[in-house]
């Protein structure tokens, strides 16, 4: 099969021959029509972010597309059928082997482009939110990054669980798309310190949970801007992963929690379960209109180091679609 390969000198992107995926009884071999960008991408062609074990060497998180072949232990997935899944790796390719219970059924609705924008931001959002968060109608969330592919799914399930949703964003254009998808203030974070901000927007009560893709640069002005017995969910170190002081007084004090997570690499049997219940939850949401995936762009799969530097200049709204 053809896919998007890694020159391993130069680091750039072009399309070359593959092995074609293995499929063992429980699972789907799927002809890959559109997949998607993710920072996770541009840091493991760097070899900065290594695949789990046994995963696809190939970049690629997601992927949407047509079930070529079904296992002989499947019995809810037929060829012809059109899917889209989170992957640990494989998606910028022609074909892909999943778990069964993995897939998700693409709305009629929806174009494969528009299905390969869900599961990685989505997923990592539901994740994030309500099974770590455990997100709660009347509650705020600040979101960092709010006009990033996590950031946008983010708001409009914040919105769905009847809460509050804060973000930071630095541009106006970016700002202005966070409020048109449902977020009740986005703050400029290029103006000066975003905390004071945050809590304005609270009347100082700060909010409930923090998801944070910065890290450390961030550490400050987040502890300052959780409520009591706030959440602080770090999801990615784009600033930094070393905090010089820490006081643990100030997290006695508030009664709060931190925790580290990342999608990538959870089990199998992990996200077997999460695409379940977030399919449960999200699927009629998404058939009705009230969730939605954004799109940057659409790129071909050939321009995908042209897609990728655009990524690394932050200027994408929402995903960037690569149609396979």
């Amino acid at each position: 099969m053809k896919a998007v390969l890694v020159d391993e000198k130069t680091k750039q992107l072009y399309i070359g021959n593959a092995a074609d995926p293995e499929m063992s009884e429980g699972e789907l071999l799927v002809s890959v029509k559109a997949t998607a960008l993710n920072r996770a991408d541009l840091l493991q062609k760097r070899g900065l972010y290594p695949p789990p074990q046994g995963a696809s060497p190939i970049l690629g998180l997601e992927m949407s597309g047509v079930v070529e072949k079904v296992g002989s232990k499947v019995e809810a997935w037929k060829a012809g059928d059109r899917v889209f899944a989170l992957l640990p790796g494989g998606g910028y390719a022609e074909k892909v082997s999943i778990p069964a219970g993995m897939a998700m059924r693409i709305p009629d609705r929806f174009s494969f482009e528009e299905a390969a924008a869900i599961p990685e931001v989505f997923l990592t959002a539901y994740l994030n939110l309500f099974v770590l968060g455990g997100l709660k109608p009347g509650q705020t969330v600040l979101i960092h990054a709010g006009a990033s592919g996590v950031g946008t799914a983010a708001i409009q399930l914040v919105k769905e669980a009847v809460a509050t949703a804060i973000v930071t964003a630095g541009s106006e254009e970016k700002r202005n798309s966070c409020l048109q998808l449902g977020a009740d203030a986005a703050i400029d974070y290029k103006a000066g310190p975003f905390a004071p901000r945050v809590m304005e927007a609270t009347a100082g009560h700060g909010v409930h949970i923090i998801m944070d893709f910065i890290g450390a640069s961030y550490w400050e002005q987040n502890i300052e801007s959780l409520a009591m017995d706030g959440r602080l969910i770090v999801i990615g170190m784009m600033g930094g992963s070393t905090i010089k002081e820490l006081d643990l007084g100030l997290l006695l004090r508030k009664r709060l929690q931190i925790i580290g997570t990342a999608l990538r690499s959870q089990l199998p049997e992990y996200k077997i379960r999460l695409t379940q219940q977030f399919a449960a939850f999200a699927m009629p949401l998404f058939e009705d209109g009230r969730l939605k995936p954004v799109i940057d762009s659409v790129w071909e799969w050939d321009k995908a180091d042209s897609a990728h530097e655009y990524m690394e200049e932050n200027k994408n709204t929402g995903k960037i679609i690569l149609r396979v």
